[in-house]
């Protein structure tokens, strides 16, 4: 097996359409994005997103570890915690978190779901 890399991740521009989240509250944002890796049966998946400003109810449904490349966002877990993404951001998202995210800028960021 060959270890999948993906070079200068924020220089990416081929990117397939993933289309525009299900759960808008406000705005419509459009994703897209590279997948870089998908494991057997589809339980992990590594790769590059991308998604357009807007409001939206967000579920995680597997633990997800995400770097953030570009871009500003606001994640408000249903608890109150408030979390403020800008560029070079790293966080981790346990499976069953769920909140509301704004994006204010198109984000970019590298994932990993588990």
């Amino acid at each position: 097996m060959t270890t999948p890399i993906m070079q200068s991740p924020l220089a990416v521009t081929e990117l397939v359409d993933w289309g525009v989240i299900p759960t808008m509250i406000e705005g419509q944002s459009h994703t897209s994005g590279k997948l870089l890796y998908k494991g057997p049966e589809g339980r992990s998946e590594c790769g590059l997103w991308v998604c357009t400003p807007g409001k939206w109810h967000c579920h995680v449904t597997r633990d997800e570890f995400c770097h953030f490349l570009e871009g500003s966002c606001t994640y408000v877990h249903e608890s109150g915690e408030v979390i403020e993404i800008e560029p070079d951001t790293a966080a981790f998202f346990p499976q069953d978190w769920k909140g509301v995210c704004t994006v204010h800028e198109t984000i970019k960021k590298v994932y990993m779901i588990r």
